[in-house]
């Protein structure tokens, strides 16, 4: 099996974040899956921070898009994607949603709003809950996902994109990107200026508590989704969620990679809980 290099690695999961953790408490089978996914997922977030030009971020993930494609055709030619094609089951595996989160993560660098509250849960999906399932998939050498685990990949990918919209809507908002459904912000009257103010104004306070809420009950849903039997097998995704149900509680970001001993109290118990299942 192909080894990533240590840039990669530490992009991956930083050491003292929750996808380190996460990573680090998996089972010995899911964590070169879960590695290799979280590598992917930090190259395509890094392109998406708005302070990147987005000419250069848009050329980043057009070949990225390709790399995908190639990698669904197994003839990767990068690092990370080379590894993933390289695993158990990685030719039973369909990596078409690679593809798809690339686009997604495209459709943010280009400024594209979420126009509506319900399509949220598709776009983290595209963007997220895809990528994690394929890493689940791999990890458990498994060419078909359960319900459960469908569930908690879903909840997921919706818990993380409201976390990080929280922690970045400010900085978003001043280079004229909106995290949060259009629909909802007009129908509280918040506008780009609420958005970018320094300290958020009643009505924009109140929808921000609505989301952290809606944030923490993914992250518990996910936590909740996989049956007994599943738990063990996929207990890196249940510290995912344990932690980012955490850093709400605590209003940490969720790519927070400040060691901390509840952090690591917290993904421990997790996995012993998971590993204990039946």
């Amino acid at each position: 099996m192909i080894r990533l290099d240590d840039t990669y690695r530490s992009r991956a999961a930083p050491p003292g974040s929750a996808r380190y953790w996460s990573w680090l408490f998996s089972h010995p089978e899911a964590r070169a899956p879960l590695l290799g996914v979280f590598a992917l997922l930090a190259e395509w977030r890094a392109a998406t921070n708005p302070a990147v030009d987005a000419a250069v971020a848009q050329t980043k993930l057009l070949w990225w898009r390709d790399e995908m494609q190639r990698l669904a055709q197994r003839a990767p030619l990068h690092p990370i994607s080379r590894l993933l094609g390289s695993l158990p089951g990685a030719a039973e595996i369909d990596f078409a949603p690679l593809a798809q989160a690339v686009g997604a993560a495209s459709a943010q660098v280009g400024g594209v709003p979420i126009e509506r509250g319900a399509l949220l849960p598709a776009h983290a999906q595209d963007l997220i809950g895809g990528p994690l399932l394929i890493a689940a998939q791999l990890g458990a050498d498994a060419a078909e996902a359960s319900p459960g685990l469908r569930d908690c990949a879903a909840a997921l990918a919706h818990g993380e994109y409201l976390a990080r919209a929280l922690a970045d809507y400010r900085r978003d908002a001043g280079f004229g990107r909106i995290a949060f459904p259009i629909d909802e912000l007009l129908e509280r009257s918040i506008g780009n200026d609420d958005l970018c103010a320094p300290a958020p104004a009643p009505g924009l306070a109140a929808y921000l508590a609505e989301t952290r809420a809606a944030a923490a009950r993914s992250f518990a849903r996910a936590a909740a989704a996989l049956e007994p039997p599943e738990r063990a097998r996929h207990r890196g995704l249940l510290v995912l969620a344990a932690l980012g149900g955490h850093h709400l509680r605590t209003h940490r970001p969720p790519y927070a990679e400040d060691v901390r001993l509840q952090d690591i109290y917290f993904a421990w118990r997790t996995a012993r809980t998971a590993s204990c299942a039946r």
